[in-house]
């Protein structure tokens, strides 16, 4: 039970982070684009490769983001693999959990 409890905590971290990071270049892009409408030529150029730097940097983190979880990925497929029947019970449990509190409203 430690063990996931630990692996949970690390999914977790990376989310956070990569949450994170992709709310940041949302700010940042958002207030690139706002001081882009008055720009024209060499500004708007120099706009524009900072826009593409963004991106380019969005796309590393969520590759490096992928590359972490691919792990917690690959152990989540070994288990569903070799407990088919357990994972079928879990998900028709929580399924009814869900179906039930949606019904009471």
């Amino acid at each position: 039970m430690a063990r996931k409890s630990a692996v949970q905590a690390a999914q977790d971290q990376i989310k956070d982070q990569a949450f994170s990071e992709l709310q940041a270049l949302i700010e940042e892009s958002d207030k690139l684009l706002k001081n882009s409408a008055s720009l024209v030529g060499e500004e708007a150029e120099t706009l524009r490769g900072q826009i593409a730097l963004k991106l380019e940097q969005a796309l590393e983190s969520v590759s490096n983001v992928r590359e972490r979880t691919k792990p917690a990925v690959e152990a989540t497929e070994s288990y569903i693999g070799g407990h088919p029947w357990q994972t079928v019970a879990i998900s028709a449990g929580f399924g009814l959990v869900v179906g039930l509190l949606l019904g009471r409203r």
